[in-house]
């Protein structure tokens, strides 16, 4: 045991000297070659700068790790220069791990390490330590602080943290090519021993790789390693402490290697020579065969690109690479006919689409194979002898007129008869018909070219041997044209001339149509119709290029005189026969100002002032339509205010007006106004409230005065007059009566009623007719009254 320690002490004032001196600031110390005195201020028993021996000693400074002893681990003793040996001094210890790690002897100062320890999880303790005078209980020496230090023990192997390790390297790489750098950690102490010193080596993965024992970096061993030969590879790697020597502690990790894969192999087809049969009726565009190229590469250098190399039917086909499944789909480009071609023959080339050009020495990367296709023979429908026919017919041509003919042929081997005949969804007016065995088209109707210049239908042919079979073929048929409709004028048919217009000058330029379908260099002619041609006013100046000029033939023109001269102009086109038409053109005279711009056309405008234009002319128009709107309005709403109701007895002809608010109920009502005064002056008057107007509840009914017998009406009127200006209650509004009043003297005396004794029926109006024409109406009325009123009496 005293041996283990000396020993110990002497490895740690060799490697660690001086690294548990105490921790106070004080100068640090080694035991080797410093002086073991040191100057200790106490306080109360020594004088300042008092120079003494060194107060502590130390024996020991480090503790072992991993300690299995029975006995507690001696690690040191403490001592002070005060202490006799007479048991009056005591030793306490503090700081880390004091009294749970280390425990101190108070007599004699010995300090134990009472459980194993690890560096790994501390490498060192901070202590305190004191001496006390036991029976004063005083420090004798300042408090001082010391460390203990973990010895370390090689008692923890390599271990590779991001292990395991995945790496990828390029095939076909050279030697020495860089795939990985892996790393291993030792927990042990790197400043002592070689227990940290890690050297690395493999173990599994020889000879493709190797690795460098100080740095861990992983390189290929071996050249050109070949992905289509071994693809992963899988590398145990060993890292040993002590540096590798016997009894130094080991960790191993795997290192998943990948060659990935570059183009170094060209494409090969599996066989030099493909057979596809293909039925003549398949579809441009349709796939018809597969062949593939085999590429060990991946990815994109394992990409095909696929040509036909021109030659013998190669421009009937085409070829395209599925990306998928990288094969060569051939397509049709052209229709295939057994009858014409039974079989055709090409060559395909495939190749890579990305090159590498470190392999480019290996040779070219493409291969090539031959194609054969042998079409097979399939039932056919008839075939046209043309893709579109185009006949031509004039038009009102008899029906059954034969126009033109279709041809179709079975080009099977076993050749079958043809029937023709019109698709019945293009041709639905049935203008035309074929001929089922023939073919021949004929017209079934008269055409007109102005109604339809053109007819376009579909022909059906169908095979006899199997009907199923059938083929379409469109026909254009072109309607010529027959000179049946003369030339007119273009529009417009009116045009203006100026008043101060100039003889020869050109007031309209004329053009001419012709609903027939005009050929080329057609020409049409102009000319003043005869009976316009004396004394024209106006006359035609045909240019000879389809067109012609209105030419005026006076100096000046007044519209006073004339406004409207009318041209009748004779135009011709060039056509057999020749068709011709009379157009008359209305010219209209304008005021124009001095540079020609028409200013006025309209009638009115002639009796205008000079000044006053069309504009302010509607404005005052409007304005007078505006006045009298308001006048009539303004007069409605006065009449609307004062309603005048008309009152007519069949037995009276006198008027008799009156104005209230509430509507009657015509003749037979007699409470709006009580008439039998006026028919009777002697009717005793009593005391009523007037209807006319809104009774007052608090006026009291008038008094008038008792009519005096044999009152003549007159005398009646003007006493009822005089009692209304009277009357303080009347309303604030007139009210009107009108009573007609014939006067004496005259010849047909009175025709009033007020003083007859009769009644109606005793009445005889015979002498009505005796007054003339002017009374025959009114003897009629009372004629047929009294006829009316003798029947009821019999």
């Amino acid at each position: 045991m005293l041996t283990r320690n000396c020993l110990s002490l002497l490895l740690w004032v060799l490697f660690d000297g001086g690294l548990l001196t105490p921790l106070q600031p004080q100068p640090q110390q080694t035991l080797a070659t410093e002086p073991r005195e040191n100057v200790i201020h106490l306080p109360g028993q020594r004088p300042h700068f008092q120079r003494v021996k060194r107060g502590w000693v130390w024996n020991q400074f480090f503790v072992l790790e991993e300690y299995m002893g029975s006995e507690p681990q001696y690690v040191g003793k403490l001592h002070s220069d005060l202490d006799k040996g007479e048991g009056t001094v005591k030793y306490t210890l503090s700081g880390d791990g004091a009294g749970t790690v280390f425990t101190i002897d108070e007599t004699t100062g010995d300090i134990h390490a009472i459980r194993s320890l690890d560096r790994e999880e501390k490498p060192f303790y901070t202590l305190r330590a004191q001496a006390v005078d036991i029976e004063t209980r005083k420090p004798l020496e300042p408090e001082s602080e010391f460390i203990i230090k973990v010895q370390d023990i090689n008692d923890n192997e390599p271990k590779f943290l991001d292990g395991p390790y995945v790496a990828t390297v390029p095939e076909m790489s050279p030697v020495g090519a860089y795939v990985l750098q892996v790393k291993a950690t030792d927990a042990d102490d790197p400043t002592y021993g070689n227990s940290a010193r890690v050297v690395y080596s493999i173990l599994q993965g020889q000879p493709y790789f190797s690795i460098d024992p100080k740095t861990g970096v992983i390189r290929t061993a071996l050249p050109n390693m070949d992905r289509e030969v071994k693809e992963q590879y899988q590398v145990l790697i060993q890292a040993k402490d002590m540096g590798g020597q016997l009894g130094g502690l080991a960790g191993t990790t795997i290192v998943n290697i990948t060659l990935t894969d570059v183009n170094d192999n060209p494409p090969r087809f599996p066989k030099s020579i493909f057979h596809l049969k293909v039925p003549e009726s398949s579809p441009i565009g349709s796939a018809i065969g597969r062949i593939r190229a085999v590429d060990p590469d991946f990815g994109q250098n394992a990409e095909i690109e696929y040509n036909i190399v021109p030659g013998d039917g190669g421009n009937l086909f085409d070829i395209v690479t599925d990306e998928e499944t990288q094969e060569g789909v051939i397509k049709l480009k052209k229709p295939l006919d057994f009858e014409t071609k039974k079989a055709y023959t090409f060559k395909v080339e495939a190749s890579n689409l990305h090159l590498d050009h470190r392999f480019h020495s290996a040779g070219p990367f493409k291969d090539t194979a031959t194609v054969k296709i042998s079409v097979l023979d399939v039932d056919e429908p008839p075939v046209f002898s043309k893709p579109l026919y185009t006949m031509e017919v004039y038009e009102d041509t008899p029906v059954g007129t034969i126009i033109g003919a279709v041809t179709a042929q079975d080009l099977d081997v076993g050749s079958s008869a043809v029937r023709y005949f019109i698709d019945w969804k293009s041709d639905g007016d049935s203008y035309f018909t074929i001929d089922g065995n023939e073919g021949t088209i004929a017209t079934n109707e008269l055409l007109d070219r102005e109604n339809t210049a053109q007819y376009n239908f579909s022909i059906i042919a169908s095979k006899v041997s199997n009907p199923l079979l059938t083929s379409k073929v469109n026909i254009l048929i072109n309607v010529l044209d027959v000179n049946e409709f003369p030339p007119e004028i273009s529009v417009p048919y009116e045009t203006a001339v100026c008043e101060n217009a100039k003889p020869g000058q050109i007031i309209q330029i004329v053009s001419a149509a012709d609903r027939d379908l005009s050929p080329a260099g057609q020409h049409f002619s102009f000319r003043l119709a005869p009976e316009a041609a004396i004394k024209p006013n106006f006359t035609v100046r045909d240019f000879r290029n389809n067109t012609a000029g209105i030419e005026a033939r006076r100096n000046g023109y007044s519209r006073r005189q004339q406004e409207l001269y009318f041209l009748p102009v004779i135009i011709e086109d060039s056509s057999y026969p020749v068709q011709s038409s009379t157009n008359t053109m209305t010219i209209r005279v304008c005021r124009c100002d001095s540079d020609g711009t028409i200013l006025s056309c309209n009638v009115e405008a002639i009796f205008l002032p000079v000044g006053l234009s069309t504009g302010a002319l509607i404005a005052i128009l409007l304005c007078i339509i505006i006045l009298l709107a308001i006048v009539v309005l303004y007069v409605a709403l006065r009449r609307q205010k004062k309603k005048d109701t008309l009152m007519t007895s069949k037995e009276d002809i006198r008027d008799n007006v009156i104005h209230y608010d509430d509507e009657g109920g015509g003749e037979e009502d007699t409470q709006a106004f009580d008439i039998g005064a006026l028919r009777n002056p002697k009717v005793i008057e009593e005391n009523k409230i007037r209807r006319d107007i809104k009774p007052d509840s608090l006026c009291l009914p008038r008094q008038r005065p008792p009519v005096e017998d044999n009152t003549d009406i007159r005398d009646f009127i003007h006493q009822r007059l005089q009692e209304n200006d009277m009357d303080p209650t009347a309303p604030p509004y007139d009210s009107l009566a009108t009573y007609a009043y014939e006067g004496s003297g005259s010849v047909a005396e009175s025709l009033s009623s007020i003083d007859s004794l009769t009644t109606e029926a005793d009445q005889d109006y015979d002498y009505l007719t005796d007054w003339g024409p002017r009374f025959k109406v009114l003897a009629d009325m009372f004629g047929e009254e009294e006829s009316y009123n003798s029947d009821k009496v019999t």
